[in-house]
């Protein structure tokens, strides 16, 4: 059974950095897509970035491009999504998936129904 475990999340002010991680257990990752989406409170879950199985194909959303990066280490089956100039709106759960058949690319879009697997989430907070 694949289980995905995030961690990285915490408090941070107003132009901060996190870098948060997704690490899997139980199967490799080498042909699945992976995906962060992120949850506020009293909102839907929402994609955030996506990447492809081997980095060619990496989607983000609009609002988090030029200032989140996001990467992967199959041969640690582990994603990171480096976040930069964090602000309070970027404060949510975030949470990592991954799914075998789907794609990363903007015509795919990040539906959450898409993905299959998924982690219990990080907590990200942006705060003065």
């Amino acid at each position: 059974q694949l289980q995905l475990v995030e961690s990285g999340g915490g408090l941070v002010q107003p132009g901060g950095s996190l870098r948060l991680s997704c690490t899997a257990s139980g199967r490799a990752l080498d042909y699945y897509t992976m995906g962060w989406f992120r949850q506020a409170p009293g909102k839907g879950r929402e994609g955030v970035s996506c990447i492809n199985l081997d980095g060619s194909s990496i989607m983000y959303a609009e609002s988090v491009r030029g200032r989140f990066t996001i990467s992967r280490d199959n041969a640690r089956n582990t994603m990171y999504l480096q976040m930069n100039n964090l602000k309070p709106e970027d404060a949510a759960v975030y949470f990592c998936a991954t799914d075998a058949y789907t794609h990363c690319s903007v015509r795919a879009g990040m539906a959450p129904a898409d993905y299959e697997y998924w982690g219990q989430g990080t907590q990200v907070s942006v705060s003065s």
